[in-house]
């Protein structure tokens, strides 16, 4: 039973979420050819200049979805294999019996049993997974620092790994993406930002998206505040940072009109083709960083309520930034959604992150704009 969009109830669930604790968020609801976008709360708590629906926001691991958009694009073209193993074609960056065990479905969906380099990369995070060994101090300290994606690639390949290739449960991991980046630059003989950026991006027709070569965010654009579970208080400004430590993985920056304008397109069929689209659907079961066990497919995971329909696409965060798009299987419904405020929330005497009011605001506003 279709349940058309309600202004009203969106516009008090967004507000919900402001109360609960959030500066500041913004999101983009469709339905059909219906179209609803709202804003609550501030983009920066100084001043008190409040969010609006246009603004541009880092978007985190939605990135990943365009990333495997462009692969896909090269394996309909014969260029890759998804069942290939990486060693033949980046023998140097996964070298020896690894090389030959991971294929690039592996990478994709996150079962190649390499670790996460971001521990390695930054040093005050190197107790992670367990958040309460962690310390913020690095990400001050990286903030215009310039990777080099070899270099973190090399961190997660070396580092003990985190499972044997293809094995499930898999473990999310960075690490897949960057080896995905330098694949397509070695097939392409383009950097993974241009290719995507040409062959994704602007096939999509989105205006305000863009893989950045500065530690800035263009245009209209909010504040960005990391709490650290507490341990930035009150919450820092991230907004400026650059973001050669996640490229091809994490890095882009976009609206919410533009993601959905992606997720729709991309569902119709218009970025990969449908057989394409087929196997992005085909999940397994992956631990994600916050330690849950999740469906995830080819850059595309699952998202449904009991006795409701299957909603896909991704989340993301960053230092201070977070998005969550999501679009019914059947390509009628969708929702893009950007907050900005990451790690909001406490953690208990076992180091495990609580529930905030945030959480149960969020879950609230996500059921009115995907089921009405």
């Amino acid at each position: 039973m279709r349940n058309p969009l309600d202004p009203a109830k969106l516009n008090a669930a967004m507000e919900d979420v402001h109360r609960a604790g959030m500066p500041g968020l913004f999101a983009e609801v469709r339905d059909g050819d219906e179209v609803w976008r709202g804003a609550a709360g501030v983009a920066d708590v100084a001043t008190g200049r409040p969010v609006t629906a246009d603004m541009r926001h880092r978007v985190g691991s939605i990135t990943k979805t365009f990333t495997v958009a462009a692969v896909l694009q090269q394996v309909e073209r014969g260029q890759i294999g998804l069942d290939t193993p990486i060693g033949r074609y980046l023998p140097k960056l996964v070298p020896g019996e690894r090389g030959d065990a991971i294929t690039v479905r592996m990478l994709i969906n996150h079962t190649s049993g390499l670790a996460e380099y971001l521990p390695y990369a930054y040093p005050s995070l190197k107790g992670f997974p367990p958040f309460a060994d962690t310390r913020p101090a690095s990400l001050d300290d990286h903030r215009l620092t310039r990777f080099h994606s070899t270099e973190l690639i090399e961190m997660g390949v070396t580092a003990p790994p985190a499972g044997a290739p293809g094995s499930t449960p898999g473990l999310y991991s960075n690490t897949n993406y960057l080896l995905l980046g330098a694949l397509l630059e070695h097939v392409t003989g383009t950097p993974a930002e241009q290719y995507i950026t040409r062959n994704v991006i602007e096939r999509a027709g989105l205006r305000d998206t863009e893989l950045p070569t500065t530690p800035y965010v263009d245009g209209p654009h909010s504040q960005m505040y990391e709490a650290w579970f507490g341990m930035i208080d009150p919450p820092r400004d991230y907004s400026v940072h650059d973001m050669s430590w996640v490229g091809p993985a994490a890095s882009l920056i976009s609206t919410v009109a533009d993601l959905n304008r992606f997720f729709g397109m991309l569902l119709a069929g218009e970025i990969v083709s449908p057989s394409s689209l087929a196997q992005m659907r085909r999940t397994v079961p992956v631990v994600s960083q916050e330690g849950k066990t999740i469906d995830y497919g080819l850059g595309l995971y699952p998202m449904e309520a009991a006795g409701q329909s299957t909603f896909w696409g991704h989340g993301g965060t960053v230092w201070g930034a977070g998005a969550l798009a999501m679009i019914r299987a059947d390509g009628e419904r969708q929702m893009a959604v950007a907050v900005n405020l990451q790690r909001w929330h406490r953690l208990d005497a076992s180091g495990t992150p609580q529930l905030h009011p945030i959480d149960d605001a969020l879950a609230a506003l996500y059921r009115v704009a995907m089921y009405g």
